[in-house]
């Protein structure tokens, strides 16, 4: 198979500012490009974001290049063993979900089925999502949750540990009413589990769903659950949560692998985990964490790390066969400039048509980087 790639740097619309209180530079996406001998071609998106998950572009082409001739040398893109063969050669998440997804929309491709349906599910129901409000002012953040709530959405997240959080989340929740679900995101911003603590109780009034990464790392997110009432869920350190390191997950291959294995670090305190497509290293990584999870006991949320359309097109496709309770985080295209080819209708995402992974996603990235 032929391997090309192409690097594009996507402009904002509307940062999404965090408890790190940075503009981000223009978000870099990777499109893969994945051709086999008979002429199918398939499509995956590596998305590193270097300020957030310390995963560089640098990293990510360099592991995508040590690929190529692994990809070269395959007789079919149905050998089970690709994607563990490059992880053996390097392993970095956001490259192996490039290859991951490439290879899962051949695989739907070569079959005239959607993803989806690949993975097992029968019907591909619309997912529902949540709305995302960043660290901004009150009156800024109740707003645009009126604006959410008048969208259709009936869960919104708010961005947390920025100061003023107290105001920001009791603006929220006024401006939403007591039906919607109110849920918190620090980004690990709390600086350490005492802080964490006092914050989340300081907000407990306002009826919290849940708060997302507290502070980093397993044994203080699971030290942090342990002492507050509202649940909470791992983020950023969910694959510490899940394995006992920060390893991309190993006991996966696409499009069909060994199965899953259950989580090396159960945390019974802990609620759930936040799962991400590039963090997660593609589909099959998404799907043994899930799997992982629950064998915990762990409620299970799906999200971005502000993908571009593929990745978000995957994420659903792993939604869908993985059904989470809860509202996922995918709601995040509008961010860019671009214009948005899966946007949000009254709360939920409806996936794209047809095989593969669906839609004509390639096209958007030439389009709209820079």
């Amino acid at each position: 198979m032929q391997l090309s790639l192409s690097v594009h740097r996507m402009s904002w619309r509307a940062p999404l500012r965090t408890a790190q209180a940075r503009e981000p530079p223009p978000r870099p996406l990777v499109l893969l490009r994945l051709e086999t001998a008979d002429g199918l071609v398939g499509f995956g998106e590596a998305a590193p974001l270097a300020h957030y998950d310390g995963v560089t572009l640098e990293a990510v082409l360099g592991a995508l290049r040590t690929y190529t001739p692994i990809l070269a040398a395959a007789t079919t893109e149905a050998d089970p063993g690709l994607l563990a063969a490059c992880r053996r050669a390097r392993p970095v998440a956001q490259a192996l979900a490039a290859v991951d997804l490439a290879l899962w929309d051949l695989a739907g491709q070569r079959a005239g089925q959607p993803v989806w349906r690949l993975l097992g599910a029968d019907v591909a129901a619309p997912v529902a999502v949540n709305a995302v409000i960043g660290a901004v002012l009150p009156a800024a953040a109740a707003a645009e949750a009126a604006a959410a709530l008048e969208a259709g959405y009936d869960t919104v997240k708010v961005k947390v540990a920025a100061g003023d959080d107290g105001a920001r989340i009791a603006a929220v929740r006024e401006a939403i009413g007591s039906g919607p679900a109110l849920r918190v995101d620090a980004n690990g911003g709390w600086a350490g589990v005492a802080v964490a603590v006092a914050e989340i109780e300081a907000l407990a009034g306002a009826h919290l769903e849940l708060v997302e990464e507290p502070v980093h790392g397993a044994a203080g997110i699971a030290a942090v659950a342990q002492r507050v009432t509202v649940p909470v869920f791992g983020d950023e350190s969910a694959p510490e949560l899940l394995t006992g390191s920060g390893a991309p997950p190993a006991a996966v291959s696409a499009p069909s692998g060994s199965g899953p294995h259950p989580a090396a670090v159960p945390h019974s305190a802990v609620a759930g985990v936040c799962l991400k497509v590039a963090a997660a290293g593609g589909i099959s990584g998404l799907l043994t964490q899930a799997h992982r999870a629950r064998e915990a006991g762990w409620d299970v949320l799906i999200a971005s790390t502000l993908d571009g359309p593929l990745g978000i097109a995957a994420a659903l496709h792993a939604a869908v066969a993985v059904a989470p309770a809860r509202a996922c985080g995918l709601a995040t295209l509008d961010r860019f400039a671009a214009t948005n080819p899966l946007p949000v209708r009254a709360g939920r995402l409806n996936l794209p048509g047809g095989p593969g992974l669906g839609g004509a996603f390639s096209a958007w990235y030439g389009a709209h980087g820079i």
